[in-house]
């Protein structure tokens, strides 16, 4: 029994399930009535207008609705939408039993212990049926399903059947007298509208319960005689079938299972039991250890049921119905209906493989439960409950999918979790020694291992390595060396997803999902209130789960939200692109098309790649409040701002992120004050003058717009506000205007005319003003105020600003990633198409396909050879410089002029102090110390052919010094040149020598190669990517952020080289056309520029179509109509081509070329390594090489040796402090 909800309450006597919603109505012996939501454990609403116990409660099938009955003799229908009781039906003289809607009439019927059955209309709100018959209270009546029937309980001990079809003209309204008439005489003396069909006899006491079958003409009932009995009827008797025996008290309640042939009965012996329809044994009992058991309720659709006891009630399944499955690349397996099927999810086709034996055992939950499959073996393990936990070995023949019939016999052993661990060995957990059994396909034990914790559950963890589950703890455990990997507290897992690439995993509790590394190392968590039931992981590394109701996504940095609302939940197989790939619980492979855009956006934000941001602001409709909160959570107003049009939300945005151009426009906008304030302190604090005057004129702040104009120094606008004040009649404006342009003639006359004449007096004296003091004295007479003696006083003059008017003077900063366009990827971008018709190969002349028979394919094609590119020398042209030797300045020997003057000690040359600090290899060369310089490329890159960079030493060493002649006679002095010198840095201290190679050349350099790709010029591009590839060991850059971008030009040079030297060596072959398509498909898949990309698409898609490989040719066509091509030739020539391809989808020859499954090519033999094959590397360059090239110089960089032990690039006195 699996419990999904549970409540504690009163004594539960009625329950009734919701159809379409996850809700449960209880009514309660206290006389409440409960409803739930069993999904998310939560009480909605109770409803409480009954007086005494409410014995019975039904939802309606399709309103509104639902009816209770109670102690009170009152039949209540409610609205719950409208949280209230819509009417009372009276009519029942005693307890109300039983109430129930007709799935189809307006009526409900109800049992009583007033003997009587009645049925009423809700509609009309009046009783349209007495059934009187029963001689003791009647316990349950209920509608056939399908028929006009009605069956009731009572403790007369009978069941008796009615048939009630002459009902359904009588609720046709009466039209004439008559009719009526002999309504009101069957009202008062009992109808024929309603006639017992069968009185069915056989419990020894009182019926308790009487149900019908839902499709099938059975009844089951339970009574005080602790039986259930089984009766079957026809059209004109009914008969018992059998007696279930096996309850120890009185049986409550007995249902039909609406999906299983099972009964489920329950009593007051406080089991609830299961029984066998067919068989007619029991298979489970559940037992409880104080509450008796009074009321049974299964839902009409789905696979749940509902008991009430004495202290509330528990809403169950009987079994699991997640099918088990296991996904391997493209495909699926699970297992449904006694058969192992499978699933292709590139086809989107389903096929039986081979029946799976189901155990002939009497008890539930037998279902397979896990499953593990090994694809190279092609063989899969079924894990059950079956005999406490066992599982089935099954080899597929190779022949069986699609027929699905081959029954072979399984290897089974006893184990509660088997999984494949590698090709063809899987482990065993066997739980009592706390130990793994490893087994090979022959089902016989190679090797026991000891494990680390007391584990219950294993789950697979990568070759050789399992996960172990206990409680509150998983670990990974490596089977060969018996080491723990990795150690998690964790609450109980109950699902293991891994990662494609096996790097990332996410563990599945019941509300928690914990994604960790492949070292158990914890990432982040979430938690849901609902419970978890799958999930899987995208190509982009997000989580995509599933919950009993939503889609959900969580980001790497732990963020999460919800993609879409489930009706019913769902278990994730794949995600792809933007399909999910699921199951559901009938065993179904469905899919369902999702918007990924929000969680791609919010990715593209968390890993910084701002191209995909920008391209998605200007494309998609992402919107809405959350979004924005999200935008300015995570520190990107600015980005929020491209989405706003609410100017208020536009304003506090633009203030925020500090762009005053739109929080201008916003304000003229909104137009209100405080808007316009807060713009002043935010331009005040960019000393933006300018829209600071504009904020305070719009606000008429005239006493910060004098104050502005003090500090900015406009003394002519002081005058005018000077004026301004005078106008508006504000003494204290004029006053304080007066103050700041040092007007002592202006605040004299203002002092006077306030009224304010001795301080006017003091005014004018201390500033000399002879003149107007004495004319003042004379108006005062007596009262001229006497000034301090022995003070001398200071004139009161504003201080002169430092800048005169004007904005305050900016830093220049970079461009803001959001306020402009952005490149393909952070460096020059391709010249899209541009000269396109270079050496690309001839265009296809497809002849329109529709005039085409179906294999006349020769008449598309045009002889034609691709033009060879002689014109041009390829390799490096080194020879030997025949250099002067180094001039010697003959050494006078210390002695024989000691008398007159000794020679200061040489102090130690520059050359020597630049490489003592350095671990850099251009450093080394500057200073001329090659031998130091190739050992350390050596150390780092893997180095061991020099010869492609003597020159590049011999530039570095010239560049770094120059050489100054003082006389004819003298020697010449060598002066080093130094990177990063100032005239304030100090003589004595030397800097690193100047460089002559740089960063923004070889940038330069990469947009040279990417126009020379797209002319085809492909030896001229060849050698620019290379002559990067030979450059970069020797640049020297300053900031970690430049060190990135120089190992992410080696990704793309070494991408380009490679592709280009296989396109060289197609054309040198010109009798193999199945090597040259093969070199062809290659190129497509390594990493290029989107023009480029559709170029060598294109090329490959001419190629394998002349050479009559049209499926092969499809794909490329396919591939580049997915890159949206700009130039409409290109679409047009790949559309042809699918087109013809579809009518004949086959290869002529087979190729070394899979393009489902991801590989690398190999730099020197041009084969693919698939994913999973061993391969080897390049130290400098990274291109992957197959094992038997290692100790090979590498043919991609010509440079290092493929295999060799590198620390890897330093190019950065970064990389070293």
């Amino acid at each position: 029994m699996l419990t999904k909800f549970e409540t504690k309450s009163n004594r539960v006597k009625g329950l009734s399930f919701h159809t379409k919603r996850p809700w449960i109505l209880a009514s309660l012996h206290s006389g409440v009535i409960q409803l739930w939501d069993y999904r998310m454990g939560t009480l909605i609403d109770r409803f409480d207008e009954h007086d005494g116990p409410v014995r019975g409660v039904h939802f309606h099938m399709s309103q509104p609705l639902f009816v209770s009955g109670g102690d009170d003799y009152k039949i209540k229908v409610w609205n719950y939408k409208l949280h209230r009781c819509l009417f009372t039906l009276l009519g029942h003289l005693d307890y109300i039993r039983t109430v129930q809607f007709h799935h189809e009439h307006p009526w409900i019927v109800s049992a009583s212990d007033d003997q009587t059955i009645r049925i009423w209309n809700w509609q009309s709100r009046t009783c349209i049926s007495v059934l009187t018959g029963h001689n003791h209270y009647v316990m349950c009546a209920s509608f056939h399903p399908k028929e006009e029937l009605v069956v009731s309980a009572s403790l007369d001990q009978t069941i008796r059947v009615w048939d009630i079809g002459s009902l359904r003209k009588k609720t046709a309204s009466p039209a004439d007298d008559i009719l009526r008439l002999s309504q009101m005489n069957t009202d008062l003396f009992g109808g024929v509208d309603a006639v017992v069909k069968y009185v069915l006899e056989g419990h020894d006491r009182g019926v308790n319960w009487a149900a019908f079958h839902p499709t099938l003409p059975l009844i089951v009932s339970g009574a005080d005689d602790r039986q259930v009995k089984l009766w079957r009827m026809n059209e004109t008797k009914a008969w018992e079938v059998d007696t279930l025996r096996g309850h120890m008290n009185n049986v409550s309640c007995v249902m039909f299972h609406t999906k299983q042939d099972i009964i489920v009965s329950n009593s007051e012996d406080k089991s609830i039991r299961v029984w066998d329809v067919t068989k007619r044994t029991g298979l489970q009992t559940f037992r409880r250890e104080h509450d008796r058991f009074w009321i049974l309720a299964v839902h009409p659709e789905m696979n749940v049921l509902a008991a009430g006891h004495d202290s509330g009630m528990i809403v169950f399944k009987l079994e699991r119905e997640r099918p088990a499955f296991a996904v391997s690349g493209d495909s699926l397996f699970y297992a449904k209906d006694r058969f192992l099927r499978y699933y292709d999810f590139s086809t989107r086709k389903e096929a039986q493989v081979i029946p799976i034996r189901r155990p002939g055992s009497t008890s539930l939950n037998q279902s397979p439960r896990t499953l593990s499959y090994s694809p190279t073996e092609n063989a899969v393990l079924i894990c059950s409950d079956v005999d406490g936990g066992s599982y089935e070995l099954y080899v597929i023949p190779k022949d069986s999918i699609g027929r699905g019939d081959s029954l072979q016999e399984a290897k089974k052993g006893l184990g509660s979790s088997a999984i494949f661990v590698a090709r063809n060995r899987f482990a065993v957990l066997d739980k009592g020694n706390n130990q793994v059994l490893i087994k090979n396909l022959k089902n016989e034990v190679v090797k026991k291992s000891g494990l680390p914790l007391p584990t219950d559950a294993v789950f697979y963890a990568g070759t050789g390595n399992l996960l172990c589950r206990s409680e509150d703890r998983v670990v990974i455990f490596d089977l060969q060396q018996r080491l723990v990997l990795g150690d998690l507290q964790t609450p109980f897992v109950k699902y293991v997803v891994w990662s494609n690439d096996m790097e990332s995993v996410a563990l599945l509790s019941k509300h928690t999902i914990v994604i960790t590394n492949k070292k158990l190392v914890q990432q982040c968590t979430l938690h849901e209130t609902i419970r978890v039931k799958s999930g899987a992981w995208d190509e982009n590394g997000v989580f995509i789960y599933s919950t009993l109701n939503h889609i959900k996504y969580c980001l790497p940095n732990g963020d999460s939200g919800i993609i879409r609302t489930l009706e019913v939940p769902i278990y994730i197989t794949k995600v792809s692109g933007n399909t999910i790939f699921f199951l559901d619980r009938d065993g179904k492979s469905k899919t369902v098309v999702i918007d990924a855009t929000e969680y791609i956006f919010k990715l593209s934000l968390f890993r910084k790649r701002y191209d995909q941001v920008m391209s998605m602001i200007r494309n998609s409709q992402l919107c809405g409040e959350a979004m924005i909160a999200y935008l300015q959570q995570k520190g990107f107003p600015e980005v929020a701002l491209h989405f706003v049009k609410d100017e208020k939300t536009r304003f506090n945005l633009a203030l925020e992120s500090g762009n005053i151009q739109i929080a201008v426009a916003s304000a003229t906008e909104i137009d209100d004050k405080d808007h316009w304030y807060r713009l002043g302190v935010e331009a005040l604090r960019q000393g933006n003058a300018g829209i600071v005057e504009f904020a305070y004129q719009r606000t008429k702040n005239l006493e910060r717009l004098s104050f502005l104009y003090l500090i900015n120094g406009n003394l002519e606008k002081l005058k005018k506000m000077l004026k301004i004040a005078e106008v508006k009649n504000d003494i204290m404006g004029q006053f304080h205007n007066a103050l700041y342009l040092g007007d002592i003639r202006e605040r004299v006359k203002i002092l006077e005319n306030a009224g304010h004449l001795p301080l006017a007096y003091i005014t004018a004296s201390v500033h000399g003003l002879q003149d107007v003091a004495e004319r003042l004295a004379a108006e005062l007479g007596d009262d001229v105020p006497p000034l301090p003696k022995g003070k001398e006083p200071s004139l009161l003059m504003p201080p002169t600003p430092v800048t005169c008017g004007g904005d305050w003077p900016l830093l220049r900063v970079m461009k803001g990633i959001f306020d402009g366009g952005l490149d393909s990827n952070g460096r020059g971008p391709v010249d899209e198409e541009e000269g396109e018709d270079g050496d690309w190969g001839e265009d296809l002349d497809v002849v329109d396909v529709d005039v085409l028979q179906n294999g006349d394919v020769t008449a598309i094609l045009e002889d034609g050879e691709m033009a060879g590119e002689n014109d041009e020398e390829g390799g490096w042209d080194l020879e030997d410089l025949e250099l002067p030797p180094e001039a010697e300045t003959p050494r006078v020997s210390a002695n024989s002029r000691s008398s007159v003057f000794v020679a200061p000690t040489p102090g130690m040359p520059v050359s020597q102090i630049w490489i003592q600090g350095s671990s850099l290899a251009a450093d080394h060369a500057a200073a001329g110390n090659f031998e130091t310089a190739m050992r350390l490329l050596s150390r780092q890159l893997g180095i061991r052919n020099f010869a492609p960079l003597k020159s590049m030493f011999l530039d570095l060493h010239a560049g770094s010094y120059s050489y100054l002649r003082a006389f004819s006679s003298a020697p010449v002095v060598s002066l080093a040149i130094e990177r990063g010198w100032s005239e304030s840095a100090s003589p004595n201290v030397r800097c690193p020598p100047a460089l002559v190679f740089n960063f923004s050349q070889l940038d330069e350099r990469l947009k040279a190669g990417y126009k020379a790709t797209t002319a085809g010029k492909f030896t001229e591009a060849l050698r620019l990517f290379l002559n990067i590839l030979h450059t970069i060991p020797l640049v020297v850059v300053e900031s970690r952020r430049e060190v990135d971008e120089v190992k992410e030009l080696i990704i793309i040079a070494k991408e380009y080289v490679l592709g280009l030297q296989m396109e060289l060596k197609r054309r040198e072959m010109k009798d193999n056309p199945v090597r040259q398509q093969e070199l062809a498909a290659y190129f497509t898949h390594c990493n290029l520029q989107l023009p480029h990309l559709r170029l060598a698409l294109q090329n490959a898609m001419i190629t394998c179509y002349k050479a009559k490989n049209l499926a092969t040719a499809a794909n490329f066509a396919r591939r580049l109509l997915e890159t949206n091509p700009t130039n409409e030739n290109q679409a047009k020539t790949a559309r042809q081509v699918l087109q013809a391809a579809e009518r004949n989808m086959t290869d002529v020859a087979e190729l070394n070329y899979d393009f489902r499954n991801p590989f690398v090519t190999c730099g020197a033999t041009y084969v693919p390594i698939y994913r999973g094959q061993k391969d080897i590397s390049c130290p400098y360059c990274t291109v992957r090489f197959v094992p038997s090239q290692e100790g090979q110089l590498c043919t991609v960089c010509d440079l290092a040796v493929v295999g060799a032990d590198a620390s890897g690039l330093l190019c950065s006195p970064s990389q070293i402090r």
